[in-house]
């Protein structure tokens, strides 16, 4: 009876191991970030990719959630004065300093190593190249 116990504890314990050591193997699907667009007309017509609705026909845009995160994520600010804020860099229209992005802005940067354009920072990549508006080089992104 004591061997059928043990080979049984024995048996559980393997498969235990194997499994947990599959799982840790297993590529984190969550991992990526993916946006979500959405049909105005049909909230609940999805996708992970642009295209068109499957009811109507209208293109898809990005969800209202992908905007908000979007629209929290691009802010710039005022050092001096907390009330002006922006969707682009820029300077401030009451003191003239030039706008400081948002912490997430910053961490979005600093993790993206992102380039601008010095004369349109509105133009951002992820490498270095060329402004497609001006021809100039594009220089990393200062916090």
């Amino acid at each position: 009876m004591k061997k059928i116990l043990f080979i049984a504890i024995a048996v559980a314990a393997t498969f235990t191991c194997f499994a947990q050591k599959d799982a840790l193997n297993k590529p984190n699907k969550d991992a990526s970030v993916k946006l979500l667009y959405s049909c105005p007309m049909h909230p609940d017509v999805t996708s992970d990719k642009p295209g068109k609705c499957t009811k109507c026909g209208m293109d898809l845009g990005l969800s209202k959630k992908e905007q908000m995160k979007t629209a929290v994520t691009n802010q710039y600010a005022c050092p001096m004065h907390a009330d002006v804020v922006s969707s682009k860099a820029g300077k401030c229209p009451k003191c003239g300093s030039a706008l400081v992005a948002s912490k997430k802005e910053q961490m979005k940067m600093e993790t993206m190593k992102m380039f601008t354009c010095p004369m349109h920072p509105d133009q951002a990549s992820d490498k270095a190249g060329k402004c497609p508006k001006c021809g100039m080089k594009m220089a990393k992104a200062k916090s």
